[in-house]
């Protein structure tokens, strides 16, 4: 049975107007020092990386998988990017990611946009970076111990920012802290044994086939970039193709907030371009979400290119 991408994010009625401009602040703070940390410090090489995860992630966070307990999860993708990129350039690829969700497909409210540019662009690149530093630390630099940190830095990283999320709706006075944060850490413990198991598979795949990405954070010079860019761009689109066989069961917070009688708090969007992962102009229900979400793809990569190469060092480029 097919069905199409459900909402992802927090939206707009969840959080209190004061925790929403707090988020916001926060996250042009750290957008903002992002920026900075990786002006002049991007090669030539990492510009299309930063293209083809960003589009990655888009895509693969278009198809929810269900888990147990009624209801589904979705890949994050923060501490991908951040083992992939490092924490700074993989937060600008988050806000890339999450803006596009936002703007785009109105997937995650705008005043609670900060916040989830936060939890998911923030919280979980600097978390999985820090664990998987860790063990690489305490392993040594090899493949084991990359898988090894990878799949439990992406699993602490879903919990942590799940449960940054329970505080932020505790603070609004929406979800008491007693139940939602033990609510939210539990289900997306679940969730997150499904982040760690795709970001390990996509770690192993870079091992295998382009393991300078994992070492030095770019592509091999010349020829092979433009293939690595062009391959890894259509695997994405490969990707957004399987995204009608999204699951239709509730996410996480989605499913606490049905369960403790919030989810009526959420507002609808004040626009619509493509609501819901869809076309307007097209009423085939699998055809409307491929081409919505390879749409998505493709401005996301635009997007982190773009940013990538605003940042790229203008006087010794790497190529």
């Amino acid at each position: 049975m097919l069905f199409s991408p459900t909402p992802l994010h927090i939206p707009d009625g969840f959080l209190s107007i004061g925790v929403s401009v707090v988020g916001w602040i926060l996250a042009v703070v750290f957008i903002g020092i992002a920026l900075r940390q990786t002006k002049d410090q991007l090669g030539e090489r990492q510009v299309p990386l930063m293209g083809v995860i960003a589009a990655f992630i888009f895509a693969a966070q278009a198809i929810n998988f269900p888990v147990a307990a009624g209801t589904s999860g979705h890949l994050l993708g923060g501490t991908l990017a951040a083992i992939v990129l490092g924490p700074w350039a993989g937060t600008l690829v988050m806000t890339a990611v999450i803006a596009v969700q936002a703007l785009l497909f109105q997937d995650g409210g705008l005043l609670a946009m900060g916040w989830n540019i936060m939890n998911m662009g923030v919280i979980t690149t600097f978390t999985g970076y820090a664990v998987y530093m860790l063990v690489i630390r305490f392993l040594g630099p090899t493949t084991r111990s990359r898988l090894i940190g990878g799949f439990v830095g992406a699993w602490l990283s879903v919990i942590v920012s799940a449960s940054a999320a329970a505080i932020q709706l505790a603070i609004s006075g929406t979800s008491p802290l007693h139940l939602g944060l033990p609510a939210m850490a539990g289900v997306h413990a679940i969730i997150g044994l499904g982040e760690a198991i795709i970001t390990v598979g996509a770690i192993g795949l870079l091992q295998a086939s382009r393991p300078e990405v994992l070492t030095t954070g770019e592509t091999a010079p010349g020829k092979r970039t433009a293939t690595f860019t062009l391959v890894g761009l259509l695997v994405a689109l490969a990707v957004a193709a399987f995204s009608p066989l999204a699951s239709a069961r509730p996410d996480g917070l989605e499913f606490i907030a049905e369960l403790q009688g919030f989810l009526g708090l959420a507002q609808g969007p004040s626009f619509e371009l493509m609501p819901d992962y869809t076309l307007p102009f097209l009423s085939d229900p699998v055809l409307t979400t491929m081409l919505a979400v390879a749409v998505g793809t493709l401005v996301v990569f635009g997007l982190a290119w773009l940013i990538a190469r605003s940042s790229v060092h203008r006087g010794t480029v790497r190529d």
